[in-house]
C-alpha cells in the first residue's frame, strides 16, 4: 500500500481535448487501499467539530463525501444537477467555459445543521465549488469548508469560494 492518494492518480494527456492533462481518479476509486486512505486523509483536512452535515457535489463528491460522513458520523446532503431531487428544491446556476450549468438542494437539506463541509473530488475553476456555496447560503447553512481530493491551483477556482477555506490532498 501506498501512503500516498498522488501514486494512484493517473494523468490522461489530451483529455477531453489537446492541450489538457486529465487527472484520473479511477485507479484511486479501483484500489481498497487507496480509496480508504483518501477518506481517512479526508477526514483529517477539517476539524470535524466545526461542521454538522457534509454536502457533496454530484457526482464525485458523492463518491467520497458518503463514506467520510459514515467514517465520522455526519449527516449526507446531496447538491445535484437539476431534475433529479423529488422534493422543493433551490438552484444555483453558473457559467461554464461555453454555456451554463445549474446545481440544486432540497430547501430542508440544513434545518438545524447549518454548518457544512462541502466535498468534492476536484478544485478547478471553481464555478461548480462557488455554485455551491451559494445554494447552501440561500438554504441557510454555513458553509465552513471544502474538501477536495484534487486542487489545480494554477487556475483560479480558490478565488471563487467567497472567503470559504479550500482543503486538497494533492495539489497540482
Amino acid at each position: 500500500m501506498s501512503n500516498s492518494i498522488e501514486s494512484y492518480i493517473r494523468d490522461v494527456p489530451d483529455f477531453p481535448k489537446p492541450g489538457i492533462v486529465f487527472k484520473d481518479i479511477t485507479p484511486l476509486l479501483a484500489s481498497p487501499e487507496g480509496l480508504q486512505l483518501s477518506i481517512d486523509m479526508l477526514a483529517e483536512l477539517v476539524d470535524p467539530d466545526s461542521y454538522d452535515v457534509i454536502a457533496g457535489i454530484e457526482s464525485r463528491g458523492f463518491i467520497f463525501g458518503v463514506p467520510l460522513a459514515t467514517k465520522l458520523g455526519k449527516g449526507f446532503v446531496p447538491i445535484r444537477k437539476p431534475g433529479k431531487l423529488p422534493y422543493t428544491r433551490e438552484s444555483v446556476s453558473y457559467e461554464l467555459e461555453y454555456g451554463t450549468d445549474t446545481v440544486e438542494i432540497h430547501t430542508d437539506a440544513l434545518e438545524g445543521t447549518p454548518r457544512v463541509l462541502i466535498v468534492d473530488d476536484l478544485l478547478a475553476t471553481g464555478g461548480t465549488m462557488a455554485a455551491a456555496i451559494e445554494l447552501i447560503r440561500k438554504v441557510g447553512g454555513t458553509p465552513v469548508a471544502c474538501a477536495l481530493v484534487i486542487e489545480l491551483s494554477f487556475l483560479p477556482g480558490r478565488a471563487k469560494l467567497d472567503g470559504v477555506p479550500a482543503h486538497a490532498l494533492v495539489t497540482y
